[in-house]
């Protein structure tokens, strides 16, 4: 059964939880029991894992702002460089990464429904900061990268919002769970890329939606999340729950750095998640920088990456619960090494379609900057111009199934990869004392402590990614961001192939001990 805690005196309880005498507090929490977990755990479950969901949806939508924002400053009179730009786009995952450890450690240590309340009002800052400086364009570029930085908040949402998820759902559900989770906030990705281009003002939905003539409004997407952040900590302080079961101290969940699969679990996330995140960044100015030209705010031509920027993260939000039911049905070792072959495969495609570009010529600096200063100025597109844009666009479609191809992949392995983990940790609990003994009971207990904060590890590690993506196809020391973006996808392919390797090594290969386990 479970139980709210009113009283005014905390209690040690058995297992190393405490009781609480203020907030939502369950202290008997039993989710492995059947009988406890149809008569009364599955329905507080679900509610959680719903307002989870919803705080950690809205968190990657702010943590993702820029993605999406970057590719339209210069429209709101900002003039940045494409390098400039992959880094307004790069540094929130940095950040978000980095917070996610901390996130990760919060949970236990302040309970996840206080710390889900704390995490949505935390989104404030960004949303607000963003909507009072894309007003002035000129705010040194300086500034937009310390207010992009703010950003990350959202993304240690993440880490907060699984660790807190796992402890409420029953090892047979959790790979179902934590995929419908995960996704429910990778989502998020998709909905930013999505409605801020029509919010703003500008032309979106495959075109159904055209630009509005008062030109761009890029605050009113901040002051949007902003009340969204208030509602989202409203809902979590409602409807959600701490559980006394959960409660640890942070130097029990970094116990978990000793073990090696916690390294080899992170190493493997930045493969499936990092890509996806790093993808999703980058995606808009990816289709910007290779199949759309437009010189002057005025005048364009192209594809227009509002249109299809936000498919990549749909989709891979949309494969990652089918990552977790695959990897309950069949092993989240044999998903992980098929989903990437099927990334060495899709990596290869989008190389190879971008290899069938011709390059357009750029016009002078100086030129553009007269074009600028006068519209009127502007004598339209160059014949070669057109014929090089056309040309590309053709090759869009091949490059955009491609590169959706991956992005499912991604989503798959990122619900399996979060599969295995707490698989591993519960092989652990096995060699302990025979089942159904206090010696079990404890170690299965310890084993979701440690599958927890490893899952924030991972996701921490993972997220860099989110950072080394867009920082790669950026590549400062490449003069021609086409060049530098195809010689990206190679080094990607590369590395996921070193991740298949891995895979293979631990977790499949006959001898290895996780395969006995059948991880």
């Amino acid at each position: 059964m479970t139980s709210l805690v009113t009283k005014t005196d905390p209690q040690p309880t058995p297992g190393g939880s405490r009781r609480r005498s203020t907030g939502s507090w369950i202290d008997e929490w039993e989710p492995e029991n059947p009988a406890f977990w149809e008569s009364t755990g599955r329905t507080v479950a679900r509610r959680n894992l719903i307002w989870s969901i919803f705080g950690e949806h809205l968190g990657f939508s702010v943590w993702l702002l820029w993605s999406v924002s970057a590719a339209l400053l210069t429209r709101a009179g900002f003039a940045f460089t494409p390098q400039q730009l992959f880094w307004l786009v790069a540094v929130p995952n940095l950040v978000g990464s980095l917070l996610r450890l901390p996130y990760t450690f919060a949970v236990p240590k302040f309970g996840g429904r206080n710390f889900a309340v704390f995490s949505a009002l935390m989104l404030l800052l960004p949303t607000l900061l963003f909507a009072w400086f894309v007003q002035r364009p000129d705010t040194p570029y300086w500034v937009f990268i310390v207010i992009a930085a703010t950003a990350g908040v959202g993304g240690g949402n993440f880490a907060s919002s699984m660790a807190n998820i796992n402890f409420f759902y029953p090892t047979r559900l959790k790979g179902t769970a934590l995929g419908l989770n995960a996704a429910g906030g990778n989502f998020g990705v998709s909905v930013i890329q999505f409605f801020l281009p029509i919010i703003v003002g500008g032309a979106g939905a495959f075109g159904l939606v055209k630009a509005s003539e008062s030109g761009i409004v890029l605050q009113r997407a901040g002051y949007l999340y902003a009340a969204l952040a208030v509602v989202a900590a409203l809902t979590a302080y409602f409807f959600m729950n701490n559980l006394s079961a959960a409660y640890s101290r942070p130097r029990e969940q970094l116990a978990v750095v000793r073990y090696k699969h916690t390294w080899v679990m992170s190493f493997l996330y930045i493969g499936t998640f990092g890509s996806f995140i790093g993808y999703s960044a980058a995606m808009p100015l990816l289709i910007k920088i290779n199949f759309f030209r437009s010189p002057i705010p005025t005048e364009s031509i192209g594809i227009n990456f509002a249109y299809y920027a936000f498919l990549g993260a749909l989709v891979g939000s949309l494969t990652r619960p089918v990552g977790g039911w695959l990897a309950d049905r069949y092993g989240g070792a044999r998903v992980t090494f098929v989903t990437f072959v099927a990334m060495i495969v899709g990596t290869l495609t989008v190389f190879y379609t971008l290899t069938l570009l011709r390059p357009v010529p750029v016009a002078p600096p100086e030129k553009i900057a007269e074009w600028t200063k006068d519209p009127s100025s502007f004598p339209g597109f160059s014949p070669e111009v057109v014929v090089a844009v056309e040309h590309n666009s053709d090759i869009f479609p091949f490059f955009l199934v491609a590169f959706l191809f991956v992005f499912a992949a991604t989503g798959i392995g990122n619900g399996s990869t979060y599969r295995m983990i707490p698989l591993i940790w519960k092989s652990y609990a096995l060699d302990v004392g025979a089942d159904g003994t206090p010696e079990r009971a404890a170690a299965e207990k310890k084993s979701t402590k440690e599958a927890s904060a490893v899952i924030g590890i991972a996701g921490a590690i993972g997220a860099l990614g989110g950072f080394l993506i867009p920082i790669t196809f950026s590549s400062p020391w490449v003069d021609d961001p086409v060049e530098a973006v195809k010689n990206a996808f190679v080094v990607f392919t590369v590395f996921y192939v070193i991740c298949l390797a891995v895979t293979w090594a631990f977790y499949l290969r006959p001898r290895a001990h996780m395969t006995k386990v059948g991880v």
